[in-house]
């Protein structure tokens, strides 16, 4: 099997299996507990906590954990419109993911003034259109660091700066899900990351929240993080995720030069068949882990099977849309629409691809195509 979905999922390290193992048999105490194995762990977490934080040069105490990145997306809403008085306006772009997109949307319904961003044919943001939306009444800005679906990398350092000259009270997030650890760290508000990008478990991610901003956290109940997240903790993901952002640290620059050369090796394999094209950034301006291309002719769907008969596995977008049919709302903000849309796919990559896989994967996708446009409508 060829496995090029690592956007939708990753698999999870042996280490952080055996670690999430270790603390569901043996040091499984809750945290909150009195007696002393429970204290104990609830160190182990919190130098976790603290390792987890150094990534994005924070600080243990500006971490709360949570349950992935859709909830820390919601909880980074919900906490901040919470802590403020009166209505405001909301800013972001029109490739967001769904767990930033839709929340955000709903607060029309709340009487809060929403304004969605452009971005160019790349799928970055548009500088200009974000100037011209920031005003006096802005209280909530949210751009994602790297586009799940075409590699974009939004410039999140000029855009903070940009925010806090023209709204110095409004909060920046940026949705870092397909970023941590992957990429540098970067100047805002609040930042959200999830496990299961990075070889740890499903289940388990966190929110930054910087010191000094004003937010009211999200679910109530038991007091667990600061009383923002209550919740009881989950420390087999949480210290599986210390254990495997740890090892990916570890072979950092090697994990990302990998990446990087089955990207282009694939990329170059593909463009060399006709009626095929790049969607996105160039190769060496977009995230080196995602490549998004359009096969003309061809349904993306119906080619996405094909390969999977081949053993070959991609997706036609964020796996949090793939059964929902439809245009494709990222891809239509960057231009791309009729057949180039009906015929994207994206791929994505861990360190544990091989140049050999996108060769495979290559040939396989040549043979399909070969077979699926005999029967194209003409």
């Amino acid at each position: 099997m060829i496995y090029f979905d690592n956007s939708a999922t990753t698999i999870v390290l042996p280490e952080a299996a055996d670690t999430a193992i270790k603390y569901m048999r043996e040091q499984y105490f809750n945290p909150a507990a009195a007696y002393s194995p429970a204290v104990s762990v609830e160190r182990e977490v919190n130098a976790a906590r603290s390792r987890l934080a150094s990534y994005i040069n924070a600080d243990a105490g500006e971490l709360i954990f949570t349950s992935g990145g859709t909830e820390s997306n919601n909880m980074a809403l919900s906490g901040s419109l919470a802590a403020r008085r009166g209505k405001c306006r909301i800013i972001t772009s029109a490739v967001e993911h769904p767990s930033v997109y839709e929340p955000i949307l709903a607060m029309k319904e709340q009487g809060y003034d929403v304004v969605v961003v452009g971005v160019d044919t790349t799928g970055r943001i548009r500088m200009d259109e974000l100037s011209a939306a920031l005003n006096a009444e802005t209280g909530y800005v949210s751009i994602m660091h790297v586009n799940n679906e075409s590699g974009a990398i939004n410039d999140i350092d000029a855009i903070y700066a940009m925010v806090k000259k023209q709204c110095p009270d409004a909060v920046f997030h940026v949705d870092g899900v397909q970023a941590y650890v992957k990429m540098p760290a970067v100047r805002c508000d609040m930042y959200s990351m999830s496990g299961h990008k990075l070889h740890a478990p499903k289940g388990v991610g966190a929110l930054y929240v910087r010191n000094g901003v004003r937010f009211k956290g999200g679910q109530r109940g038991g007091g667990q993080e600061n009383n923002l997240r209550s919740g009881t903790t989950n420390v087999p993901g949480i210290m599986a995720l210390d254990t495997a952002c740890s090892i990916y640290m570890e072979k950092h620059d090697v994990n990302i030069a990998n990446m990087l050369a089955v990207k282009r090796r694939l990329h170059s394999n593909l463009m060399r068949i006709r009626d095929v094209r790049l969607n996105g950034p160039e190769i060496e301006n977009a995230a080196p882990y995602i490549l998004n291309i359009s096969f003309l002719g061809v349904r993306g769907e119906v080619l996405l099977h094909s390969l999977m008969d081949k053993g070959v596995l991609v997706s036609t977008g964020s796996a949090c849309a793939a059964r929902h049919r439809g245009k494709n709302r990222i891809l239509s903000s960057m231009g791309i629409t009729g057949e180039r849309q009906d015929g994207a796919i994206r791929f994505s990559f861990s360190p544990f691809n091989t140049v050999a896989e996108a060769d495979n994967a290559a040939q396989y996708i040549e043979e399909s195509l070969h077979q699926l446009r005999r029967f194209r409508r003409r």
